[in-house]
């Protein structure tokens, strides 16, 4: 039981390694430890044990942020964010146990090979965590070194490839403990070429100058739904958006900026509709466009509502709505309320307010905005951290355009969320740009750098010129996560081969 007690504790420590702390050095001397405490180990259920109790430190700590978001309902005790924290890291920490498993049972006689095994079971099971039921991909291993250069390798293996490696370099640490050098030289020089190959995938200056405006009028959650604040609101949107000017700009708007519907489908709801629109539209000049997240009202027979969509919304001067995109992965509990008519009965609701549960979207979705603007992908708040999901790869965008309300996740969910858009503008060779209502705004470039960016709790306004996309696609951007899992089962058979061997 002390092993287990240590990697829990390994887990814990390790999760300071992810934003907002950033200490990633942590992560690869808590990998180095988990690898000593495997090898230590000896029974498959002791190894499962250990891996599980290093995931559940990590998510504990590192989603801590969940825990928040239970403030702002009243329907639900504060405490419940805690036990939904610790529930969802039970589940969570299924994967690393499952990584740690295979390593064992492969590796147990061999340092190298558990090391070899233990990177490319990492990269399969972040994969699967990302996908079964519905997928919680958060705070992949290679989130910790986004801000590292280590973040250039990602065009080529993705973020799963990314975060085997990282499992790879800190094993390779706890080998040099036994003074085994060699497979430290190996990953390193592997790092170094990776790194060094997709370098010149994004030219250095944009062939058109296009301007944006993000505004972040750091309107908080315990705000944003009040009765009356509406107009609060939009006054702040509209000073921080400014007058129009001489050139045109993009002007972008955070998630649910506009709180009352965008469109409404009901006859008696259109008024207020096309007010909502004009409103915003008074602040655009004739060549300008306004991106905006909000909300679309459907309904079955023009009066009542059948349900809603979370959305952005693409309006032109004169209010007209030339575009328009629905968020596809929905947040459980957030945006819809799993087993409804169950969970409804004993008193408990969404976290957002509402009577109903929004409707998903069809999927990624590419827009021509036309003229200078080009082309633009959506993703709807925690929608960019699904890697190899994040636009039409049948149309591809110029830039991903990514408002959030981020509002619900204290000091830790915001910086961990750029960190995650980040990887998804090194993997598809894109810009991203972020809006959300309390921060953290930014644009992110096509290698995935922060060029400007908002603080967390800041009113604020970035005015910047759209980063140029790559000149070409990336690999994993052609491929997907078929290369992480592809370089995940070579890691896996080559630590076979390699302890065969040597034995």
């Amino acid at each position: 039981m002390l092993y287990v007690l240590y990697a829990l504790i390994a887990g814990a420590v390790s999760a300071f390694a992810f934003e907002p702390v950033g200490w990633w050095p942590l992560l690869l001397v808590a990998i180095a430890v988990l690898c000593e405490l495997l090898d230590r180990t000896k029974s498959i259920g002791r190894s499962l044990a250990i891996g599980w109790a290093f995931g559940f430190g990590q998510f504990a700590v590192g989603l801590n942020w969940i825990a928040t978001s239970f403030i702002y309902q009243s329907n639900m005790p504060p405490w419940l964010g805690w036990v939904a924290v610790i529930m969802l890291s039970i589940y969570l920490a299924v994967y690393p146990m499952i990584a740690a498993g295979v390593a064992w049972r492969l590796g147990r006689d061999d340092r190298v090979v558990l090391v070899t095994v233990l990177g490319g079971a990492w990269a399969i099971t972040e994969w699967l965590r990302g996908t079964m039921f519905t997928g919680f991909p958060w705070n992949p291993a290679a989130a910790a070194l986004a801000p590292t250069p280590l973040i250039g390798v990602t065009p080529l293996i993705g973020t799963y490839g990314m975060s085997g490696l990282v499992v790879l370099l800190g094993g390779a640490i706890w080998l040099e403990y036994y003074r085994k050098w060699l497979p430290l030289v190996v990953i390193l020089a592997a790092a170094v070429f990776l790194w060094v190959l997709p370098s010149s995938a994004v030219p250095a200056d944009p062939l058109t100058i296009r301007n944006v405006r993000i505004v972040q009028p750091n309107i908080g959650q315990e705000e944003k739904w009040r009765p009356g604040f509406d107009e609060e609101a939009a006054r702040r949107l509209a000073q921080l958006s400014g007058p129009a000017g001489g050139e045109p700009r993009l002007l972008l708007w955070p998630e649910a900026a506009i709180t009352d519907p965008v469109e409404d489908q009901r006859l008696a709801g259109q008024g207020a509709a096309t007010f909502q629109r004009l409103r915003a539209a008074s602040l655009l000049g004739p060549g300008d466009l306004l991106l905006t997240g909000g909300l679309a009202v459907r309904s079955p027979d023009g009066v009542r509502i059948g349900g809603a969509t979370n959305s952005i919304f693409v309006i032109a001067p004169g209010g007209r709505i030339v575009g328009r995109y629905d968020k596809a992965h929905l947040v459980p509990y957030g945006e819809y309320l799993p087993m409804r008519p169950l969970l409804s009965a004993i008193g408990l609701s969404r976290l957002a307010p509402g009577d109903f549960d929004f409707t998903p979207g069809p999927g990624p979705k590419t827009i021509d905005l036309g003229g200078e603007w080009g082309k633009v992908g959506f993703d709807l708040c925690y929608e960019i951290i699904f890697s190899g999901h994040v636009v039409d790869e049948h149309d591809r965008p110029e830039f991903i355009f990514n408002p959030s309300n981020d509002a619900w996740f204290g000091a830790w969910g915001p910086p961990q969320h750029l960190a995650q858009a980040r990887l998804r503008a090194a993997e598809e060779g894109l810009p991203v740009l972020r809006a959300t209502p309390t921060g953290i705004s930014a644009v992110i470039d096509g290698r995935g750098n922060v060029v400007k960016e908002l603080p967390w709790r800041t009113a604020g306004a970035i005015d910047a010129v759209l980063p140029p996309a790559a000149n070409a696609a990336p690999l994993f951007a052609r491929f997907g996560n078929a290369i992480p899992l592809l370089l995940g089962l070579l890691l896996i058979a080559g630590g076979i081969v390699l302890g065969r061997k040597r034995r």
